[in-house]
């Protein structure tokens, strides 16, 4: 009840303080990328149930011959990259934590088809709400493996207090200032994960 009260508060001084630089960000994604302003999805929550996450749109909506949506290097932008590496993209989720779909601290929703594809101890990273940061992304966020993040994700499940929330915050300022570990090696982002090799 502590984790969420904080995240109660935070989220919405969060959301007060940084209203200014959302307007901003909002603007000039729809100046630059166009319409819709906002990246909408279904991403799993805590226990794997579906909620929708909000961020602000980082690509263009390209698509082939045949209808389908270019490869992300294809459709991302420098405006996208700025904001990813950034993590001005992330702002909007300060709504989901607002409204309980998500906390600040927590491991990253991911997407709704990767369900399936976790093992036993992988999908213990649902026990707890998806988070805006986790201690996945402090230490390595996209430059590391799946299977590296995952324990790190279950990680912080069998460890996490206010405390750890505390520090990971910190480091994830501090990440976010160096723009440390924001793509994977030849990815503009992070690759697909298809399951687990073993």
């Amino acid at each position: 009840m502590l984790k969420r009260l904080f995240d109660i508060i935070a989220s919405g001084i969060g959301l007060l303080l940084l209203a200014p630089v959302i307007a901003i960000v909002a603007v000039q994604v729809r100046r630059k990328l166009g319409s819709p302003i906002f990246f909408r999805q279904i991403r799993p929550g805590k226990d794997g149930k579906p909620f929708l996450m909000i961020k602000f749109r980082s690509m263009l909506d390209g698509v082939d011959k045949q209808g389908k949506l270019l490869p992300d290097n294809q459709r991302m932008t420098k405006f996208g990259r700025f904001l990813r590496s950034t993590s001005l993209d992330e702002l909007p989720e300060l709504w989901n934590v607002l409204r309980g779909e998500m906390s600040l601290v927590g491991p990253r929703p991911l997407l709704m088809e990767y369900l399936p594809l976790y093992s036993k101890m992988q999908y213990r990273r649902h026990e707890v709400r998806p988070g805006l940061t986790g201690w996945a992304q402090v230490n390595g966020r996209n430059a590391i493996s799946w299977e590296q993040k995952f324990r790190l994700d279950v990680w912080y499940v069998d460890n996490r207090s206010l405390w750890l929330d505390l520090k990971i915050l910190f480091f994830t300022l501090k990440k976010v200032l160096i723009r440390d570990g924001i793509r994977g090696e030849g990815e503009v982002t992070m690759s697909r994960f298809t399951g687990n090799k073993d």
